[in-house]
């Protein structure tokens, strides 16, 4: 008997030493908006070490959108700049919006030809601002432009005209600055919100204006206070992507209304692409069905799915603002930090490689 009850307590020793503890529950951290779960320690590495050497333009000009006109201070203002061309990561070729072919295929060739820097990356380690981007040229100055270094351009960019994991598209610059309204603090609710200008179809605009379930600007909001209460008691904010006005994408996201694109075809120059999740922030939906194919989209996205998609747009939303100053992680900051994570950026042999990518 004895003997029998040492080994029980012998068997439940064991048991007991073998036995998973169960951890405590604890709270679920917010849903992080990044792509890559080192993305700070990659910023605060940029932040700390990138230096770009900015060419002389051959003459005085000025950017032709907002956006780009923002960057351009921002950077030769900005701690990223060097006058010591050996120290720098990139090298930034200034020229205006309206440079001829000829004069662009010139000013290529004379970095060729009397700067050592150009020819040791053939340009991979250059970039440039063109809001519209830059298109598909004979000259062979112009093809090492267009292939090998980095577009920096407006969002959206026309068809055609931008490169994948190379180029870049700047944040648009939002038109009103409000403060954020509590979602909590609005009784009524909204299906979806259309800002004025964001869409442009007829068809679609005709059938928006007739929806009782969307809010619909016709005329530009009176004051941002107005706005502001009219995304945050809006589940969906719709943007067309082509024709229509995305300045707004920033500050639906501020405001926690989730941005639904509309496109007929494949998005592939959203700002911040390789930095922040946008396919689990945003719903993207063709507009060929109308508003109804639109709606049937919008009510598959659950509670809890729209819920987790808010707050992942709202940690999200400090990327979209253009700050002057420059902020930390601010739009600015933020297409900085990828225009360092492509100082490394492969340069294609021929057109035909890169046309495949």
């Amino acid at each position: 008997m004895a003997s029998s009850l040492i080994t029980l307590s012998l068997l439940l020793s064991f048991s007991l030493l073998f036995t998973p503890i169960t951890p405590s529950p604890s709270p679920s951290p917010s849903p992080s908006p990044y792509l890559s779960p080192i993305f700070l320690k990659n910023y605060n590495s940029m932040s700390a070490n990138l230096r770009i050497f900015t060419y002389i333009p051959f003459n005085p000009f000025s950017f032709s959108s907002q956006a780009e006109s923002l960057f351009y201070k921002s950077l030769l203002n900005s701690p990223y700049t060097t006058h010591d061309p050996d120290q720098a990561h990139l090298f930034f070729i200034p020229f205006s919006p309206h440079i001829s072919t000829r004069s662009l295929a010139r000013l290529i060739r004379t970095l060729r030809t009397d700067l050592p820097y150009w020819n040791r990356t053939l340009g991979a380690d250059h970039f440039f601002l063109s809001s519209s981007g830059i298109g598909y040229i004979s000259d062979r100055n112009v093809v090492e432009l267009k292939k090998n270094a980095i577009q920096v351009s407006s969002f959206p960019v026309s068809p055609g005209k931008f490169i994948p994991h190379k180029d870049v598209s700047l944040p648009p610059v939002s038109t009103l600055v409000s403060t954020p309204v509590s979602a909590s603090t609005v009784s009524e609710r909204m299906l979806g919100f259309v800002g004025y200008g964001w869409v442009k179809g007829l068809s679609l605009v005709k059938e928006l204006i007739e929806d009782p379930e969307f809010l619909m600007e016709s005329e530009p909001p009176r004051t941002p206070s107005c706005y502001g209460d009219k995304l945050a008691k809006s589940d969906f904010c719709l943007f067309e992507y082509e024709g229509g006005d995305v300045s707004g994408i920033g500050e639906a996201l501020r405001f926690g209304c989730v941005p639904v694109v509309i496109s007929d075809r494949w998005i592939q120059d959203l700002p911040l692409m390789d930095v922040v999740r946008w396919e689990e922030m945003a719903v993207f939906v063709a507009g060929g069905g109308g508003i109804e194919g639109v709606k049937k989209v919008l009510r598959r996205v659950d509670g809890e799915r729209l819920d987790r998609m808010k707050k992942l747009g709202a940690a999200a939303a400090q990327h979209f603002v253009w700050n002057s100053p420059p902020q930390p992680l601010d739009a600015f900051n933020t297409v900085a930090y990828q225009l360092w994570v492509r100082r490394h950026a492969v340069r294609y042999a021929d057109r035909r490689e890169w046309a495949q990518n």
